[in-house]
């Protein structure tokens, strides 16, 4: 077998369809394609050193890394790697090869701090520990049967509180961005992350192939945005909530939920037979509500930290 590690070809629409399957053979409740995977690798910025490898065994693509600096965070020098290799070729030193790689690049251009994402296995934890890796968070993968399951009902707002989508706005996606850069800079984490590029912040994320600015809800509460649940599906039968969150001025009054509920009865309404989110296990407000929608953890990940400088 002849096992080498390379850069994407952006180029080479099959190539990045390879990356994509691997990806969701290693993490079938995330959503991903290979048009989401060019878009990132697009319009990153220069000073996050965004990069993607891949392990190729005699041809095949069996692994995939992704690497960049947290330019967005006040603290410099964070490297983030998350490596995944294909299920069915485990065990052949592609992982170890795609690690090592970026570990190198990261470190090269500045790096002092690494994080992994690792799933909650003792053969991927010892992989992380063996190369130095220390545990820290972790968090849940959560998973809701559309299809077949229950969801609470629908009600009618209040008479201040108006129900909208994020395709609502637009011509003008300012206020979301606001109300998104302040529940972000609220979330835990072990890197702070601050939005205070509006232009960047609506290329990356509001016109990301993957958000469904239809199934994504925001919760107007006297013309103010107040709450929303972002979403990102595949076209497929895949849905999964990237970010609920509401504004510290309106917290307590269950507009999460309200988010929630109305985008969970459309998804289901335009077929969507999976839901899925991700929360961090000390999150416990976000967990209690999703366990009231009746999300059940389907994985954990434990997020690995190696300092090297």
């Amino acid at each position: 077998m002849t096992l080498i590690v390379r850069d994407l070809r952006a180029a080479d629409p099959a190539d990045a369809e390879a990356f994509a399957d691997v990806r969701r053979r290693a993490l079938p409740f995330l959503v991903g394609t290979a048009e989401s995977l060019l878009h990132d690798a697009t319009l990153a910025p220069p000073e996050a050193h965004h990069q993607h490898l891949v392990a190729e065994a005699d041809g095949e693509v069996i692994g995939t890394a992704q690497l960049s600096i947290a330019h967005d965070s006040p603290v410099p020098g964070q490297g983030d790697i998350n490596v995944y290799v294909h299920p069915a070729h485990l065990r052949r030193g592609a992982g170890a090869l795609l690690a090592r790689t970026a570990e190198e690049r990261l470190a090269a251009v500045g790096a002092r701090r690494l994080l992994s994402w690792v799933l909650d296995t003792p053969e991927n934890r010892g992989f992380a520990e063996r190369r130095g890796y220390t545990p820290s968070r972790s968090a849940h993968f959560l998973r809701l049967d559309l299809a077949h399951g229950s969801l609470p009902p629908s009600h009618s707002p209040p008479e201040d509180v108006e129900l909208r989508t994020a395709a609502d706005f637009a011509d003008d996606p300012r206020p979301l961005f606001d109300l998104d850069a302040e529940t972000t800079a609220d979330e835990p984490g072990d890197v702070e992350a601050e939005l205070d590029d509006y232009e960047h912040w609506v290329e990356e994320i509001y016109r990301h192939p993957l958000l469904d600015r239809a199934l994504s809800t925001v919760v107007v509460v006297d013309g103010t945005p107040a709450a929303f649940t972002a979403v990102r599906t595949d076209g497929r039968d895949r849905y999964f909530t990237a970010m609920t969150g509401t504004a510290r001025a309106f917290r307590g009054r269950g507009l999460a939920k309200l988010a929630k509920n109305d985008s969970l009865h459309r998804a289901r309404a335009a077929g969507y037979a999976e839901a899925f989110t991700g929360n961090d296990a000390g999150n416990g407000p976000m967990l209690a509500v999703n366990k009231w929608f009746g999300y059940e953890v389907c994985a954990t990940e434990v997020r690995y930290v190696r300092e090297i400088g």
